[in-house]
């Protein structure tokens, strides 16, 4: 089974970016991959949640000790106690990335993700760090553009994403 991460913002998020992520959820349940998150509030629920509504599976990596902190649309949570350390479980156990919205942590991940070899993919509609970094060469690496959330899928399962 495939496994995409969807990285993004923990905290209050605009209603359209909180659509677009429930859509790929949605969209990655129904290319029947697994949907990896760091398991907690913002773009991370949003993604759960649309994923669920489709009948996916959710994994949620906690940066704390307890599973507890999940948020309700985790299928399987993990409790690290890694604080953002656990960023590189996220993005090593993904075949690709994609980067919703998005502030420290998310930039963050984006450079574990490039440095381990994953296919990043930035939602440039989703604004914040996606937004930023979309289309951008870092060290010979490039965090690929979407448009869409239908492209950000396309893009994600593409032949050569990730190195699983």
């Amino acid at each position: 089974m495939r496994q995409i991460a969807v990285i993004g913002s923990g905290g209050p998020i605009p209603g359209e970016v909180r659509a677009m992520a429930e859509e790929l959820g949605r969209a990655i349940a129904r290319a029947g991959a697994a949907l990896i998150t760091g398991g907690r509030g913002g773009v991370m629920e949003a993604a759960c949640k649309g994923a669920k509504e489709a009948g996916g599976l959710t994994i949620g990596i906690l940066p704390g000790p307890g599973r507890d902190e999940a948020n309700p649309y985790v299928d399987i949570a993990i409790a690290t106690g890694m604080g953002d350390a656990r960023n590189v479980v996220n993005v090593r156990s993904a075949d690709a990335v994609i980067a919703v919205h998005g502030g420290a942590g998310t930039l963050s991940e984006i450079g574990l993700a490039l440095k381990a070899g994953r296919r990043v993919i930035a939602l440039e509609p989703s604004g914040g760090v996606a937004g930023l970094l979309a289309g951008m060469e870092i060290g010979g690496m490039r965090v690929i553009p979407a448009r869409s959330v239908e492209e950000a899928i396309e893009l994600a399962l593409g032949e050569g994403a990730g190195s699983g």
